[in-house]
């Protein structure tokens, strides 16, 4: 690390002289500065690796000098120093591009995390942005080519150039990142791009679904317990918390998590640190906390089923990911796609779309969008006769029908037969699909050769679904 050259702000000798030895321990190269003055003076003479500043100086505010780097250097991570308890600074001070921040007392440990983490970054960033807000909804969405990682999100349309745009700018940051958009649009997949292109690629990548715990079991999920804490605590047992140290955790439909569990949550994020059931002190933990939701949060703040402290720890940016209705354009890339890899999975040839199915594909409500298109190209596959997909095969109507009954408008205001009224998409074309296979079984006469050839897919692929849906 001889190469490279940290910038340290502090009015405090104490802690600036703490610092300075604390990095150079590190092998790292440091100029110490009293105030902004000293520090603008020495951003203008020096090419700096990493900046830290604290927040109140005698001469200004460090959220100026962070804005500043973020106009002059936008390379530069600059993380800030900020009085312990004082949530608000540090959410601002992300808001305006800082890269991390520690409270005081500063814990060294954590420190060192984070500036080697910043480091990183640094080494790996070769492509400097050209545009530091973050704030990028309204503003046109430059081409950016999916090669590399963001080729995993499919399609060139403005919304996904958008969605690239900024997917490439918050893994430069640690701040938190709420990833917004309907159930199916690929919100885990932003946060797994956001880890992969960011700094802790070489740590865990920890997706937990809120709404799947149970209510009892999710302190323990969260943050762990000590042997004996509880009847049933035959062992110690490590959190998402600890086993996320070094990487990332996504929240996934964080909207679910009980007001109990929020306040915990609230406390470990502002505080970087969990106390495990049962165990005396908090361990310190270095996560990054992406969360993700379907449901807008702001109407739950309001309605108080949702902590508003919580709301603006996690909403520091958030990303939008966009429905199918909002990029149509992209369902023809989508839906090849998806169809190589359908047919791969079943070994058997891939039948071309027709332009009449490509034309009611995109002119199809997906109210279930990406997932639902998997499901209805999984069908087609299996409906299709003479290498080619066509409109019947895709059987649209049933999934209007569906759409119509879980909106209320089939048979009055009762879901469709054979519906539950909380029955997700998946579930229901997946009960469809085993009927099918279990009705071309027995017209065969459990010849699964002869079953095969009337579902007009390979016997492997056959052999595959029956071993999915557990028919014997």
């Amino acid at each position: 690390m001889d190469n490279q050259h940290v910038l340290i702000i502090d009015d405090e000798p104490d802690i600036r002289d703490l610092l300075v030895m604390t990095l150079e321990r590190m092998g790292l190269r440091v100029t110490a500065a009293a105030d902004l003055v000293q520090a603008r003076r020495a951003l203008g003479a020096n090419d700096f690796s990493f900046c830290l500043t604290d927040m109140r100086l005698p001469d200004g505010n460090g959220l100026d000098l962070v804005q500043q780097i973020g106009r002059d250097h936008p390379d530069l991570p600059v993380a800030v120093i900020t009085a312990h308890g004082r949530v608000e600074d540090a959410v601002q001070a992300l808001k305006l591009g800082a890269f991390d921040f520690v409270s005081k007392p500063v814990d060294l440990g954590m420190l060192r995390k984070l500036v080697n983490t910043a480091l990183r970054l640094r080494a790996d960033d070769s492509t400097p942005e050209q545009d530091d807000d973050f704030d990028a909804a309204n503003a046109p969405a430059p081409i950016v080519e999916p090669d590399g990682e963001l080729s995993r999100l499919i399609g060139n349309s403005q919304a996904m150039n958008r969605c690239r745009q900024m997917i490439r700018k918050l893994a430069r940051s640690q701040a938190p990142v709420l990833i917004s958009g309907a159930s199916g649009s690929g919100k885990e997949l932003a946060a797994r791009l956001i880890h992969d292109l960011g700094p802790r690629i070489d740590g865990p990548f920890i997706p937990v679904n809120c709404g799947a715990i149970p209510t009892e079991l999710m302190e323990s999920e969260f943050f762990g317990h000590k042997k004996g804490s509880f009847t049933g605590a035959d062992a110690n047992k490590e959190g998402l918390f600890q086993a996320a140290d070094g990487g990332t955790l996504l929240l996934d439909e964080v909207a679910d998590l009980p007001l109990h569990m929020q306040v915990k949550l609230l406390r470990a994020i502002q505080e970087k640190a969990v106390r495990p059931i049962g165990a005396r002190e908090e361990i310190g933990v270095d996560v990054r906390i992406l969360s993700a939701t379907h449901k807008a949060l702001k109407p739950l703040v309001e309605e108080g089923k949702f902590r508003s402290d919580l709301y603006f720890r996690l909403n520091v940016i958030e990303l939008h990911m966009p429905s199918l209705a909002e990029r149509p354009d992209d369902i023809p890339a989508l839906a090849t796609h998806f169809l190589k890899n359908i047919t791969a999975e079943w070994d058997t040839q891939a039948p071309a779309i027709s332009p009449d199915a490509m034309d009611a594909l995109q002119q199809h409500d997906f109210s279930g969008n990406v997932r639902e298109l998997i499901n209805i190209l999984q069908r087609a596959v299996t409906m299709s006769e003479g290498g080619a997909i066509d409109p019947d095969d895709l059987m649209l109507e049933q999934f209007d029908d569906l759409h119509d009954g879980a909106n209320g408008h089939a048979n009055g205001d009762a879901p469709l037969p054979g519906l539950d009224a909380d029955q997700s998409l998946d579930t229901y074309m997946e009960d469809i699909e085993k009927q099918m296979l279990e009705e071309a079984l027995k017209k065969a006469r459990y010849n699964k050769t002869r079953a095969a050839e009337q579902l007009g897919i390979s016997f492997r692929s056959l052999r595959y679904k029956l071993k999915k849906y557990g028919i014997d």
